[in-house]
């Protein structure tokens, strides 16, 4: 049977290897189905995306319950329209209003972040009714596959089969520095896998670039009969919102981005800026197990210091003593690189991981590493060890194809990536994970780079609205302020939480506005800070047990909730519990 693979978002911004390159056997994504909009189970690969006829005009079909897909044609590249095709998969949550020419708004496309996420998966899944209940029943929610990714074609993919790229992955490591020589293992695969991208291109390679998905949007939005952009982008997919407002600012009807990366740095290659705020999300961590007490955060001690010293020896024991673990089907080795990803991978959604990652501590700290090794375990795989992989299913190569062509060249000597180590260490660190981004990209072929790299700025027909949480562990609240000074008009909107992206904690205040600027385009004031319902640790046993954020301080705020801010409440505590946004993938 084919194997299964789940969507990188969700799981979000959210997936994922945190980058492809360093998932390794560790592989941060959900269950290969979801939910369709009644609430059973879809095999996304059930639809038969090549029954599905690709057009120049969109032809919308039925596909899964609540659901319509679509397959549209887009040059290759955008400069010679005459030239080879591109075809780009979609998926809609239709409006409610679509045959009502008073009420219809149009499409709003949604990106989930990578580069490399499935828009597709994000809107077929329990996601798409829960933006649709944000943004309201007069709009189309739709998710696409970019150029290059999942079920748009052609597809990036350097491997002949699915199982040579398990292999591949298997071997990997997820922490730069986890051994002497890791820095020099991490630079060595990035010469691989460059020699492999190059072997496997016949030609499309270099069209596979933020400048023609940015293209690509304005086809959909064309093809819907449209001449403006509505989009709501997280994480990359707010590199991706600068880029299209930027090349394109007279196009722009609404634009969210959310969780807001500075696209200089982005394009640069640089990501010197990514990690500014990532000690201050682990330092909520601390500070939010100590007060939450010993009966609700398992790791409590009798300090937020103490707290950081016990996960300090945590790390230096397992570095220098690895655990083995074995419960039921599963089994491995829970050691430094794997309990490094997946604590930083936990930053990116305190409210979803913080008690879990406490009790999995707890546990390792006797010596026990079941919880902690099943946080992010990689999915059953399952394949024929000759069988090719499916041609409309999701590999993540496309992940470093997309950053190495946006990015600067990087330099292809091993000590240039030992002096990009240190200088991400000197930001945080959490640079021995990050640092790989670049790493990886130093073999890659010298490819031709987009026509559009900057600058970021304009007067767009419509002022942006960027949200930043106050502590982001991979875009930093600087970023989107930042970013905000190039779009005259524009306004950030703070959300006063830990975690990456809005939805990472559930904020009504955050989503009324939301809501209000896709209805008829109002921001909010400048300065605006909004508020969180609840915390990561839960305030009573009960509610951390019944797997709700349900404790005395929500209780309090629902009771005076209006009936618009109860439908909001729950479509964003949906999107708290069940995703993660991941920037990079």
């Amino acid at each position: 049977m084919p194997p299964k693979r789940s969507t990188a978002f969700i799981a979000a911004c959210s997936l994922l290897g945190i980058f492809v390159f360093l998932r390794a056997p560790t592989d941060w994504r959900t269950a290969p189905d979801v939910q369709s909009f009644t609430g059973t189970v879809v095999d996304r690969d059930t639809i038969r995306w090549d029954q599905i006829p690709p057009s120049k005009k969109l032809v919308w079909q039925n596909c899964a319950a609540g659901r319509q897909c679509a397959r549209l044609t887009v040059p290759l590249n955008h400069s010679n329209p005459e030239g080879d095709d591109a075809v780009i998969a979609l998926v809609r949550v239709p409006s409610a209003f679509s045959k009502d020419p008073q009420r219809y708004r149009g499409p709003i496309l949604i990106n989930p972040g990578g580069p490399g996420g499935s828009g597709v998966d994000m809107v077929l899944g329990p996601t798409g009714n829960s933006l649709s209940t944000i943004v309201g029943p007069q709009f189309d929610v739709v998710g696409f596959d970019p150029r290059g990714i999942g079920r748009s074609t052609p597809r990036i993919s350097f491997f002949k089969t699915d199982a040579e790229r398990a292999l591949w992955d298997f071997a990997a490591g997820a922490v730069v520095n986890n051994s002497d020589e890791g820095v020099a293992r991490t630079w060595a695969r990035g010469q691989v896998i460059g020699q492999l991208a190059a072997g496997t291109d016949d030609g499309y390679l270099k069209h596979m670039n933020t400048d023609q998905t940015a293209r690509d949007m304005l086809s959909i939005v064309e093809a819907h009969g449209r001449s403006k952009l509505q989009f709501w982008g997280f994480s990359y997919g707010t590199i991706l919102g600068a880029t299209f407002a930027s090349m394109f600012p007279d196009k722009i009807e609404r634009m969210v981005i959310d969780g807001v990366a500075d696209a200089e740095d982005y394009y640069s290659d640089r990501f010197s800026t990514s990690l500014i705020d990532t000690d201050k999300v682990l330092n909520s961590f601390f500070t939010g197990c100590f007060e939450a007490g010993p009966e609700i955060c398992q790791f409590w001690a009798p300090s937020a210091d103490d707290i950081q010293k016990n996960l300090t020896t945590l790390f230096e024991s397992v570095r220098s003593r690895p655990v083995p673990v074995k419960f039921g089907s599963t089994y491995g080795i829970l050691d430094y690189s794997k309990l490094r990803v997946t604590v930083f991978q936990s930053l990116y959604a305190p409210f979803r991981m913080f008690p879990i990652l406490a009790q999995g501590l707890a546990e390792l700290a006797a010596g026990d590493g079941n919880t902690l090794f099943s946080l992010f375990r990689a999915p059953p795989f399952e394949c024929a060890c000759d069988q090719k992989a499916p041609t409309f299913g999701i590999v993540e190569d496309a992940s470093l194809a997309l950053l190495c062509n946006d990015g600067e060249v990087v330099p292809s000597d091993l000590s240039s990536a030992e002096e990009h180590l240190e200088r991400m260490m000197k930001v945080s660190q959490w640079g021995e994970v990050w640092s790989a981004i670049r790493i990886n990209c130093a073999g890659w072929p010298k490819l031709p780079k987009a026509r559009f790299r900057g600058p970021f700025e304009a007067k767009t027909s419509h002022p942006i609205l960027l949200i930043g949480n106050t502590a982001d562990p991979v875009t930093p609240l600087w970023a989107a302020k930042n970013m905000s000074r190039g779009f005259e008009g524009s306004v950030v909107l703070q959300q006063n939480s830990s975690g990456h992206c809005s939805v990472s904690a559930p904020s009504v205040c955050t989503q009324l506005y939301v809501r209000k600027y896709f209805e008829d385009g109002t921001l909010p004031p400048a300065g605006t800070v909004c508020e969180v319902v609840g915390k990561p640790f839960p305030d009573s046993v009960s509610t951390l047990s019944s797997g709700t954020t349900t404790g005395n301080d929500q209780a309090v705020f629902m009771s005076s909730m209006t009936a618009e801010e109860r439908e909001l409440y729950a479509a964003v505590l949906e999107l708290t519990q069940t995703l993660m946004v991941h920037f990079p993938l």
